[in-house]
């Protein structure tokens, strides 16, 4: 980063995606279609294939919001859908509400993410018991997961959404549910399916054109949710958080210090958590403080922002 242009340490840029208004359980019809037309305007995914009206809509659940997205592009006018953790919620901490789990017993798709995000290892089997009928979609299938950035913490990370090779995949696995669902309507789920899928993959060359001969590809991470993105574009990611907490004096020194050795001056933090400790690293190394949120609903539109701005910060 060329840090003449601009006094950083003072430095905090908000990146805040607009945000679709789906919270928990959508009941209303007119938000739903609204919701779906809009999705299919901006990433022109009205199918080509024949389209069936369904008897009913199919009842799609997905824990998080960017999955909402997935569902409604390939699912288009057939499915309804609804978000678990709805905005402003963590995957980490959030509980169902009564009603949420009142409309788990109708509904036909589960598509969850898979890879251990807290809320699905809590309430999956919960969830299977309560409606032993509904398709469980696992948006992981397929998908190599990667080791915790923390090396405190066992297990692998979870937010392979990030990557948009990987959220093709996701794309895939809920188009296969659907057409096991309502296998009248195969053509009109796959055509959708491609159209988005074209999108993420131009996504995909953008991002990576904006990565190509980064003078310092490392950045820090408060909460480590960036490896897959780190991973596909050649970037490295430093977590700032230890086992969920905030660090401890000692592990802030250390962090100040590598930063400051390895020429390190970006700061990435989620709106969902305190930035006292990235902004009194961020003034120690003389870097910047980048807010972005990794739950944002609209996936494509959002990622592209954040992947430019990152690759700003860090030339």
């Amino acid at each position: 980063m060329k840090k003449e242009s601009i006094e950083k340490s003072k430095k905090t840029t908000a990146f805040r995606p607009n945000r679709m208004a789906s919270e928990g359980i959508l009941s209303n019809s007119a938000v739903i279609v609204t919701s779906i037309l809009l999705v299919a305007s901006v990433f022109g995914l009205i199918a080509t294939g024949e389209w069936k009206e369904p008897e009913e809509g199919i009842g799609v659940v997905v824990s998080i919001l960017p999955q909402a997205e997935f569902a409604r592009a390939v699912g288009g006018d057939n499915v309804q859908v609804s978000v678990m953790v709805p905005q402003g919620e963590e995957p980490h901490t959030y509980e169902p509400t009564t009603a949420q789990i009142r409309y788990l017993e109708s509904a036909d798709i589960y598509f969850k993410v898979g890879s251990g995000i807290d809320f699905e290892i809590s309430w999956m089997d919960r969830f299977q018991a309560i409606n032993p009928d509904m398709l469980i979609v696992d948006g992981s299938d397929g998908i190599s997961l990667i080791p915790m950035a923390d090396q405190s913490e066992i297990g692998e990370d979870p937010h392979i959404w990030l990557s948009p090779i990987n959220a093709k995949r996701m794309v895939e696995n809920l188009m296969e549910g659907l057409t096991e669902i309502d296998p009248g309507n195969t053509s009109y789920y796959e055509d959708n399916a491609a159209g988005y899928i074209a999108e993420l993959e131009s996504l995909d060359a953008s991002i990576y054109g904006s990565f190509s001969a980064l003078e310092t590809p490392k950045f820090l991470s408060y909460h480590a949710a960036w490896g897959y993105f780190a991973e596909r574009y050649g970037l490295e990611q430093i977590q700032i958080e230890e086992e969920g907490k905030e660090p401890t004096a000692y592990s802030l020194a250390k962090i100040i210090d590598q930063a400051v050795e390895e020429d390190i001056d970006v700061v990435l933090i989620s709106p969902a958590f305190s930035t006292r400790a990235a902004n009194q690293i961020a003034e120690e190394i003389g870097g910047v403080v980048v807010i972005t949120d990794p739950l944002a609903e609209d996936y494509i539109e959002s990622l592209r922002s954040f992947s430019d701005e990152l690759s700003g910060w860090l030339k």
